[in-house]
């Protein structure tokens, strides 16, 4: 243990002072390349901003609305048919919209249920499993500057949904039904 903690302690300054050197050793302006990849960065930044804004404001909205309570209660029956509980129906709509808002969703279920239950089981799982995929589009393509998303959009819905129905069934055979 005192092995591991050394190492983990010694990381990244390591790792820093071996860019360095060894940048230093190829005749490379170390700290000029720093500053324009720290240029580039705040570029990305900047690119990135608006959609993210966008994608807040949309959740926030979206939540306090009460439309997540709706959507959870219109699809109560088919949900049931695949055996998702509707505790965290909630959990599985966030989920692909935003990390955070789905990991205060996780918080609340496991305080509620606890951690060793059928439903917390299902919401780890179903944490581990799927994907924020529309930060993840807003992010990444507009860091890019990719407007026509359709085709990434939809293969990532079903991955999520994939990665949503397979949680529960995998915690229901592994741990047994409620």
């Amino acid at each position: 243990m005192a092995w591991i903690q050394l190492i983990s302690n010694l990381a990244i300054p390591v790792m820093f002072v071996a860019i360095i050197s060894y940048g230093i050793a190829v005749e490379v302006k170390v700290y000029d390349c720093f500053v324009e990849g720290a240029k580039e960065g705040l570029e990305v930044m900047i690119r990135i901003l608006p959609p993210l804004v966008g994608l807040l404001v949309a959740i926030g909205v979206f939540r306090a609305s009460g439309a997540l309570e709706l959507l959870t209660f219109a699809l109560t029956p088919l949900t049931r048919i695949v055996r998702i509980p509707s505790e965290v129906m909630p959990l599985a709509l966030m989920r692909p919209i935003s990390g955070t808002a789905s990991l205060a969703l996780v918080t609340d279920l496991i305080k509620q249920y606890g951690p060793d239950s059928f439903i917390g089981r299902i919401t780890s799982t179903m944490m581990g499993s799927t994907e924020t995929t529309f930060y993840t589009l807003a992010v990444y393509f507009g860091a890019a500057g990719i407007k026509n998303v359709r085709h990434t959009i939809l293969a990532a819905l079903l991955a999520d949904l994939t990665g949503i129905i397979v949680s529960v069934w995998i915690c229901g055979f592994i741990f047994g039904w409620n």
